[in-house]
């Protein structure tokens, strides 16, 4: 399985490039593993979080939109965005879009 995200800066009305962004796994037990990291394109996309082969299970992408923001003078109300999803046996691809602003944010699950 693989997962993918696009982020889109709704206050400015494009994407939004240079995001960092980690992607953890719920371990048995509870406890989080990082299993990837990447920092979204001038298109606001990551085409892969992870270089290893994913499993099902709870996943968890957490977007630095803080450090977006105050790159352009920008306070952010939420500096950081964390996503939690559920990753079910047989999905093969997961693409998690995030819609970003200073003082807000949606997500979806996407195709």
């Amino acid at each position: 399985m693989s997962i993918s995200t696009h982020v889109l800066d709704v206050a400015r009305g494009r994407p939004a490039g240079g995001i960092a962004v980690t992607l953890s796994r719920r371990q048995a037990g509870g406890p989080w593993s990082v299993v990837g990291r990447a920092v979204t394109d001038s298109d606001g996309r990551i085409k892969e979080l992870s270089s290893v082969p994913l499993e099902t299970g709870d996943y968890r992408l957490d977007f630095a939109a803080g450090e977006y923001f105050k790159a352009s003078g920008t306070h952010a109300f939420y500096p950081e965005v964390s996503v939690v999803f559920a990753a079910a046996r047989g999905d093969t691809h997961l693409h998690v879009p995030l819609l970003l602003s200073p003082f807000g944010y949606s997500t979806y699950k996407g195709q």
